[in-house]
């Protein structure tokens, strides 16, 4: 129920003492999930001013164990073909949707890894909802995004959620965007982001060779920081 939710935050915040008003913005997301913010992050929310309240943060919990195995053989298997750290892929999907593919933001991202419309199209998944779609589909974006800013996670995180062109503007450094710098952390702190290491460098830069497998028929791409003995590759990042 909106209301007794409503009435606890309320009658909490009395036993803190005073400071600026705050308000508190509450709607409904597509799953009728209850959603509570101190961001009018929905048209349709409504607002409650609560005097006197204390700033809060929340973060979602950590997913129970049994969520997060149900999916995990869909993250080996993409992260292996994207050369991802499972540890990232994790992460990001703990952050993003809390291991919910039913999950979907009040800006329309959707499933697992949190896919908007747009870049689910893209990427060529057709239900964002379903795990082995979202997860292909999102490793392959998150494999682009680390090939884009050199194998550099924070930057790829960045972009993940505030998109290219905002870390490009900013230099290609993590936009000065509270959600954003937030967001890096918190996936940070679950996965342990990484930064290119001197193995496979050149010049002090990362080097990413692409080789194609054809499995089942179709061209999967692996990566690796490793010059393949043999057969074609591509230089894709240095």
């Amino acid at each position: 129920m909106l209301i007794p939710v409503l009435l606890v935050v309320a009658c909490a915040s009395l036993a803190w003492p005073g400071v600026a008003e705050a308000q508190i913005y509450a709607w409904r997301d597509a799953n009728g999930t209850l959603v509570l913010s101190d961001r009018k992050l929905d048209a349709s929310a409504t607002t409650y001013e609560v005097a006197g309240a204390p700033a809060f943060r929340s973060t979602r919990p950590l997913a129970p164990r049994a969520a997060r195995e149900r999916f995990d053989s869909l993250v080996l298997e993409h992260a292996s073909r994207n050369n991802l750290r499972p540890d990232l892929v994790r992460a990001v999907i703990q952050v993003e949707s809390g291991f919910n593919p039913r999950a979907r933001s009040p800006k329309g991202a959707m499933g697992l890894m949190q896919l908007m419309p747009a870049t689910a199209l893209e990427l060529g998944v057709r239900n964002p909802y379903d795990p082995a779609e979202n997860i292909r589909g999102g490793t392959k974006y998150l494999r682009r995004l680390l090939d884009r800013y050199d194998g550099n996670e924070q930057l790829a995180l960045a972009a993940y959620n505030a998109g290219a062109g905002a870390v490009d503007k900013h230099g290609r450094s993590v936009p000065p965007y509270r959600e954003t710098r937030d967001y890096v952390k918190k996936v940070g702190s679950v996965a342990g982001v990484e930064r290119p290491s001197p193995s496979g460098a050149a010049g002090g830069k990362l080097v990413l060779y692409k080789t194609i497998d054809i499995v089942d028929g179709q061209p999967i791409p692996r990566y690796t920081t490793e010059r393949p003995s043999s057969g074609d590759y591509e230089v894709i990042a240095h």
